[in-house]
């Protein structure tokens, strides 16, 4: 059953068309992936779903009661609230009373013997159990902590907006939505929170719209892929693996068939030049179906980011960290770490988030100063940093300078692989910036397309170090394709700080991870790689950890031995405790029968009558002691009697 359905929907932005004709529709049971170039349109797409951008002819139709929640890459909150208010923003009375429990709990801790707050307090404790809010809680607190989140009482103003983007994704998840929308979702997660939800979207229940660089995330989450081309929608049944293998059939056969036409028409161009002398109605139709061939468009395949730059040679010495440490607010982030870089150096360094991976590479660029050792870089060494905020800054400083201008800030030619030199407005579009988008202001580009266009320049200085800080985020997963091949014949040492596993696994042999303390841990090898070291390690301590309690164990026996002559035998229940075990199971639930009406009495307590209150909050409590000492005696013979 179509939940959402698209019907001949066109957006055009002027300097750009983002939708011709666009005709799809969303299933219950599909979680599609959407993929296309930078500025292609797919935020566009999801806004449009989500009734925040307009349409220009088409419509788009939502099936009626179905809840939409779209979760977009730079979620707006309310900095004045703290993150357990932002989470249940949009749940009045769930919040409300989680609230009101809270704070009569600590008023209670205070007037212990205050039968008022005693009498309101059993009220709200009936309302929570009766409305689930005591498990919308539980589930918020949850998810928060796995998505690295433990301190719910932290005001959002306060926050980075990696940590926001964590916020509204928990909101997002909680609200259990027919439909959910979400662009990069894993934008600002490690690896481990990318991998739990990954997990959580296979279990869910909705139909799931989203835009995400991790290939890997893309192929495990996904059953379907939708292609955004140059204003046109292309469909494939199956996850992104699926997509790249009939991609390259279609692209193969679109060229075969262009082939096929060319010759074809050609041929007829050669007849129609001989000029028959009969005209017969044949020859019309023959003449027909050459004017009709020679107007026919194909349409060529996509344009891929073209990186090829000139090398820069780089000599022996490249970097030598010595003994560096950094703190921040009595918090150590690195630890006396030593490290010689090579020319052929390939490394992959990861960490929680604040773990100070971000801290690394600007002590390494010289922005900030270690508190104590030092970096010494080698004198023929010109590092290029891709830095993860590139595209703020970019927008913050150029929002109003035209895309070729920044370029050229960096030099009117370029000199390519092959030693060949091309303009500036070449270059942009080797990197799928076309003229008309060159004289744009830098404002006019979306998130990606600004990371490219710093990406461009990066590469432009002609660096032989490159620091790639989170380079992922919001690239396209086909200029990270071309990217990754760069890398592989890149003439130079390369440092990635990186959440994304595939990435990873595509460009580096070596990984640094950021442990307890600021420790950074060398492993050879690529992300999956370490994985392996990572589950080898856990399961030796794992069996270290047996192997002493086994121990353990062994070394007890001689001395209960010692006691007892005998081997220590489980005793049998005798015929008065088998038959306390038979009664046992009636008796708590006729226990459970009369909490359950006491918690009802005290409901239904008449405003005022505080001795009644307090008479019936005392028999409740009475009864949860008896029920649980039952419980307890039951669970003993149980064990008597297995």
């Amino acid at each position: 059953m179509s939940v959402i359905t698209l019907q001949s929907v066109k957006k055009d932005f002027g300097i750009k068309e983002i939708l011709k004709d666009a005709n799809f529709s969303l299933d219950t049971t599909d979680k599609v992936g959407l993929i296309g170039t930078n500025g292609s349109g797919k935020s566009t797409l999801l806004k449009m779903i989500a009734g925040l951008e307009p349409v220009d002819s088409g419509q788009i139709l939502v099936n009626s009661g179905s809840k939409v929640i779209y979760l977009p890459q730079q979620p707006d909150l309310d900095e004045n609230r703290t993150v357990l208010e932002q989470i249940f923003a949009d749940s009045g009375e769930h919040m409300a009373l989680v609230r009101e429990y809270e704070e009569l709990s600590d008023k209670l801790a205070h007037y212990p013997e205050d039968s008022q707050l005693m009498s309101r307090l059993s009220v709200v404790m009936q309302k929570m159990d009766a409305t689930g809010s005591w498990e919308l809680e539980t589930n918020a607190k949850i998810i928060l902590t796995k998505l690295g989140i433990s301190d719910f009482d932290t005001v959002i103003g306060t926050l980075s907006g990696g940590y926001r983007k964590r916020i509204a994704l928990a909101t997002a998840l909680l609200s259990e939505p027919d439909v959910l929308l979400m662009d990069e979702p894993t934008n600002h997660l490690d690896a481990l929170s990318v991998e739990w939800l990954q997990s959580y979207l296979n279990r869910y229940r909705g139909a799931l719209f989203l835009i995400t660089h991790d290939r890997y995330f893309l192929d495990r989450v996904t059953n379907r892929i939708i292609e955004i081309d140059r204003g046109d929608i292309y469909t494939y049944s199956g996850n992104y693996s699926y997509y790249l293998e009939k991609k390259a059939l279609a692209e193969e056969s679109a060229v075969s068939s262009q082939r096929k036409h060319q010759g074809v028409l050609r041929r007829e161009l050669e007849w129609l030049k001989r000029g028959p002398k009969a005209r017969s109605t044949k020859q019309k139709a023959r003449i027909e179906r050459v004017h009709a061939m020679r107007q026919m468009e194909f349409k060529q395949a996509q344009g891929k980011v073209d990186i090829s730059t000139a090398s820069r040679r780089i000599g022996k010495k490249v970097i030598e960290i010595n003994n560096i440490s950094k703190a921040y607010n009595g918090r150590t982030l690195i630890k006396d770490f030593t490290y010689e870089f090579s020319p052929e150096d390939r490394i992959g360094i990861i960490g929680g988030n604040g773990a100070g991976k971000s801290t690394l590479m600007d002590m390494i660029t010289g922005r900030v100063q270690p508190d104590s050792g030092n970096v010494d870089i080698g004198s023929t060494i010109h590092i290029g940093y891709f830095d993860q905020h590139s595209e703020e800054l970019l927008t913050a400083l150029n929002e109003n300078q035209r895309v070729i201008d920044y370029i050229k800030e960096e030099g009117e030619f370029v000199q390519i692989a092959d030693g060949t030199k091309i303009t500036a407005s070449q270059m942009l579009e080797r990197f799928l910036f076309p003229g008309n988008q060159q004289y744009a202001p830098i404002h006019k580009l979306s998130g990606g397309e600004k990371r490219r266009l710093f990406l461009l320049r990066v590469l432009m200085s002609v660096p032989n170090v490159l620091i790639l800080d989170e380079p992922t985020n919001d690239l396209d997963v086909q200029t990270l394709a071309v990217l990754e091949d760069y890398l592989e014949d890149f003439s130079g040492s390369v440092i990635v700080v990186s959440h994304d596993r595939y990435f990873l696994d595509r460009t580096v042999d070596t990984i640094f991870a950021f442990e307890e303390g600021g420790i950074l841990r060398q492993y050879p090898g690529n992300y999956s790689v370490y994985l392996d070291y990572k589950k080898a390690e856990e399961a030796a301590q794992q069996e270290a950890a047996n192997k002493e309690k086994s121990n353990k164990v062994e070394a007890e026996k001689p001395a209960s031995k010692s006691q007892d002559s005998e081997p220590k035998k489980r005793r049998r229940m005798s015929n008065w405790e088998r038959k306390e075990f038979a009664q046992l199971e009636g008796k708590i639930a006729q226990l459970e029968d009369e909490k359950s009406e006491a918690e009802k009495a005290l409901l239904n307590v008449s405003p005022g009558n505080y001795s009644q209150v307090q008479k019936l909050y005392e028999q409740v409590e009475a009864l949860k002691q008896a029920i649980d000492k039952a419980t307890e005696r039951w669970l003993e013979l149980a064990e008597m009697d297995s």
